[in-house]
């Protein structure tokens, strides 16, 4: 008997560790599934070493993300990081200390990497990366958290790129000879050699995970990166993949703000866009029927405010992902609660803020539900600004911003009986709950006092699901 429950002990491990990857919702591909429930992927996470950064102790973040509501956390692979100061970010989780960093790529014997330590030999792997990546990935399943892994970053300046292994003064292997805006293009055979092997190790090794998606690179309208290679690297993961026998989505980061995508990749299933607000993006690119995530913030002071309303409108405009940018989770302070001195905010009060959002979402059938701002008819100010998706007859979640009540909100409902609640985003309570029969003609609900923002809940009680819009 005890042979037979080890085999099937290990079996049902097999199982579980292919389980199908994080993928595009079938009933509605402006967001994800994943293990057979519709996602809305939203959190507040580092600033992207947690891998990398061989001092960070990504188990007690990923236990925070966990204990805060988080679903998200994006890691860069190692191909790139930054010096001490960079971006006028204090504690940057991308900048290792001297000695910190690791990467795909083994130590050679000879002394001269720009941040202490030997050079790297970019013809052999580096087992102790690839295991500390596989238990990253791992961990974050363990405490249900996805993983955005982004495989390449543009050099934005010099300084970046002569820390990186694939510079030539940094490896034994006379590659990297070119200028920092000639690394991401098809030109250098000897160089795209090593990012080609590079993708297929790191897609090889993870190819069991199902909470993981691949990001091409990060911010490729900067720093010369080309479509064409992007376009080549998504080829390499599809290819590598098909002989794994496993899919993940492949992500291409778009533009800062917003973009109208013209002849996506057919290869892409996520438009990531940065500091999208308004989230024009998704209005922009909603036709293409793919997930639109806004997967860094910053640059707006340490203020929760701006984020809070970023994400939020981002949300509620029909957006499948949002990530902002964490700058109190450093090392030291894995649990986030560094003090943060940095052009973006972060902090615990603003993570149980992104939980609120996440529960408010969470609490509609949002796969049945698609945007449509034109039900509010009146009552708000003029700078105010209004974000809805609608499930029409049966739902409405609806985000108020730039203004302060009790006002006057005009909605176009059907008749009939609805259940309404004032959500107070930066607490989560509910400041007015109530029941009421409309008739016909505009239907005036009166909110309760609030300052800056808030959320209201619209819906026909014991509604049944809907079909698909």
């Amino acid at each position: 008997m005890k042979p037979f429950l080890i085999a099937m002990s290990f079996l049902a491990v097999l199982c579980c560790a292919y389980a199908e990857p994080i993928r595009l919702n079938p009933d509605n591909p402006h967001y994800l599934q994943w293990r057979g429930k519709p996602v809305i992927l939203i959190t507040s996470g580092e600033h992207y070493g947690a891998v990398l950064n061989s001092s960070f102790d990504y188990a007690a973040y990923l236990k925070t993300l966990q204990s805060d509501g988080m679903m998200l956390t994006r890691t860069f692979s190692g191909a790139y990081c930054e010096p001490f100061g960079a971006f006028n970010i204090a504690n940057n989780t991308l900048a290792p200390a001297k000695d910190a960093l690791l990467c795909p790529w083994a130590r050679s014997d000879q002394p001269g990497y720009a941040n202490g330590g030997n050079k790297f030999d970019l013809k052999r792997w580096d087992p102790a990366y690839f295991k500390r990546l596989r238990d990253f990935v791992a961990t974050a399943d363990k405490h249900d958290v996805v993983v955005e892994l982004v495989l390449f970053c543009p050099f934005y300046e010099d300084a970046m790129w002569f820390l990186s292994p694939m510079y030539i003064k940094n490896n034994i292997n006379s590659i990297g000879t070119m200028d920092r805006e000639q690394v991401y293009t098809l030109k250098h055979t000897d160089l795209l050699k090593v990012q080609e092997a590079m993708v297929r190790k790191i897609v090889t090794e993870l190819k069991e995970f199902d909470n993981l998606y691949y990001e091409i690179c990060n911010e490729p309208y900067f720093g010369g990166v080309t479509l064409e290679w992007q376009a080549h690297i998504a080829q390499i993961i599809v290819e590598t993949e098909q002989k794994l026998g496993v899919k993940h989505l492949i992500a291409q980061n778009i533009a800062n703000k917003t973009q109208k995508i013209e002849n996506p990749n057919p290869h892409v299933s996520i438009f990531n866009f940065h500091y999208a607000k308004p989230p024009v993006a998704v209005t922009d690119n909603y036709g293409l029927n793919r997930v639109i995530g806004d997967d860094e913030t910053g640059f707006s002071g340490s203020d929760d405010k701006a984020y809070r309303i970023e994400g939020w409108n981002f949300i509620l405009a029909g957006g499948g992902i949002y990530n902002n940018l964490d700058y109190s989770f450093q090392v030291g302070h894995e649990y986030g609660k560094g003090a943060v001195k940095a052009p973006g905010g972060g902090g615990t009060e603003f993570r149980k803020q992104m939980r609120i959002l996440r529960d408010f979402i969470h609490s509609f059938d949002f796969v049945y539900m698609k945007p449509d701002r034109s039900i509010v008819r009146g009552g708000l100010p003029e700078k105010a600004s209004a974000y809805v998706l609608v499930q029409p007859g049966n739902a409405y979640a609806i985000y108020l911003s730039e203004c302060g009540g009790p006002l006057n909100l005009q909605l176009e409902l059907p008749q009939g009986l609805w259940r309404i609640r004032w959500i107070n985003t930066r607490t989560g309570q509910v400041n007015k709950r109530e029941r009421i029969t409309h008739n016909d003609g505009l239907c005036t609900l009166v909110s309760p006092a609030f300052q800056e923002d808030i959320a209201l809940r619209v819906i026909r009680p014991q509604n049944p699901r809907p079909t698909q819009p």
